[in-house]
């Protein structure tokens, strides 16, 4: 699926951090970085240098009640090499477990199987972003950074994002699109460099979000319960 619609104004990417969060807004006269504790804080920081239109974000949107996301098996098969990198999302109820072990449990009844630490280990960001979205913020949408590389390349990325080649490979792929991290300003904290590249990475998908030029997997997005559709955009 393509975005419908062309909006204009700044936008905003945005990938966890061990401070919380940290977005990068690719504005015309080079790319503003913001660091917040909680997503909400990070747009209003991004929004005090202007309105932000759109909002891509490195964190599932949109969790269902029983099976798995259709966006995660067909993101993971669009990644090939960099499949590792996403993790599938439990359905609601795993997540609002007391612990991983309760978690497993529950995704096992609703799923017919368990999920990662890893996976747990998002799971405050997970449950922040599903507040925000089901409060009506309606500016933000599902990313991932290896996707939209994917999709900026057209072919999965040949290193590891953890890896100098990796950096070096992800970072001139953003130059070619015209977000250059060598003219970075702003906060970023205690963001690591591979989260910094992934905000830009998910920055680079809101503004085709906003020009209506993202595509989606899967095409239509899912629609789950509480009025959500799951869908990741690249």
């Amino acid at each position: 699926m393509t975005a419908a619609t062309t909006e204009t104004g700044r936008v905003l990417g945005v990938d966890g951090c061990r401070e919380g969060w940290v977005g990068v807004a690719p504005d015309p006269d080079g790319p503003r970085a913001y660091v917040a504790a909680d997503l909400r804080t990070l747009v209003r920081l991004a929004e005090q240098d202007g309105p932000v239109v759109r909002v891509g974000v490195d964190i599932p949107v949109g969790l269902a009640d029983s099976g798995w996301r259709a966006a995660d098996t067909l993101v993971r098969a669009a990644l090939g090499p960099r499949r590792a990198s996403l993790f599938a999302t439990p359905v609601r109820a795993a997540l609002e477990a007391t612990d991983h072990a309760a978690g497993v449990l529950l995704s096992r009844a609703a799923s017919d199987a368990g999920f990662s630490i890893q996976a747990w280990g998002l799971r405050g960001k997970v449950r922040e972003v599903d507040r925000l979205v089901r409060d009506g913020e309606d500016r933000v949408r599902e990313v991932h950074p290896e996707l939209s590389f994917t999709t900026m390349a057209g072919h999965p990325a040949r290193h590891p994002k953890k890896t100098w080649a990796g950096q070096r490979e992800r970072v001139a792929l953003l130059d070619a699109a015209g977000i250059r991290l060598d003219a970075l300003t702003g906060a970023t904290g205690s963001a690591g460099p591979d989260d910094v590249v992934d905000a830009a990475a998910a920055a680079w998908t809101a503004r085709r979000l906003a020009a209506g030029t993202a595509v989606s997997l899967p095409d239509p997005p899912e629609l789950l319960p509480h009025g959500l559709h799951a869908a990741v955009w690249a």
